[in-house]
């Protein structure tokens, strides 16, 4: 479905952001992703050290994600995780892999690290994502960039979620992100919400709430 010519064209349809307003918030993914590539980069490269000390695998990670119009890319983050994260059956009770195979997230994941944690709670791990915001893969706000198999949660709505560009936060960070969950349909409700209601205002706003979620630590 995602890769048909169909799916490409009815998302593009969806489109209804203004030239502007994607010309004003590209310029500003431009300039804000070059800030935190050229300020980051010394720190980063420190950082990248640790992480591999603390999970003897690649400090960065990297998982094929949907982006505009279903276009895939491959996204970039911090590792959090043991190296052999993947193997999801060595680490996951029975309960926790049914959770996983359903929101892609668990509570007190065995696999992360006690750096790993610090890196998601400050929201760190993330910050190798403004490659892909500089590269116009990605958005400082926007839908969260999900994996292939996530979509069939969206049903018939899949081509509206990827009508927009994804973003490193949204609002379905910004609100209830650890209650909304997919089963319940409120975690697609937040993230469609966004996608009928784009504006700068509502960028500015969302920008707002990360930088407080950030200093409260309470990402995960």
């Amino acid at each position: 479905m995602i890769d048909s010519e169909d799916f490409a064209r009815d998302s593009r349809q969806l489109d209804n952001r203004s030239f502007g307003y994607k010309a004003v918030k590209r310029v500003f993914d431009l300039l804000v992703s070059t800030l935190v590539i050229v300020i980051g980069a010394g720190p980063g490269l420190l950082l990248t050290f640790f992480i591999w000390r603390s999970t003897g695998g690649s400090p960065i990670y990297s998982q094929t994600r949907v982006g505009l119009y279903g276009k895939r890319f491959r996204i970039y983050k911090f590792r959090t995780m043991v190296a052999d994260s993947d193997n999801i059956e060595k680490y996951f009770t029975p309960e926790q892999l049914e959770v996983w195979k359903r929101e892609r997230k668990v509570d007190h994941d065995p696999r992360i690290t006690r750096l790993g944690r610090f890196l998601r709670a400050t929201s760190v791990d993330e910050l190798p994502n403004f490659i892909n915001v500089f590269l116009g893969q990605m958005s400082t706000v926007g839908p969260r960039a999900i994996a292939v198999d996530e979509l069939q949660w969206f049903g018939g709505y899949a081509p509206e979620l990827v009508s927009v560009t994804p973003g490193i936060t949204g609002w379905w960070q910004v609100t209830d992100r650890n209650e909304a969950m997919y089963d319940t349909g409120a975690r697609q409700e937040r993230e469609l919400h966004y996608v009928r209601n784009a504006s700068i205002w509502m960028d500015c706003m969302i920008i707002v709430r990360t930088a407080k979620t950030i200093v409260r630590c309470t990402g995960r």
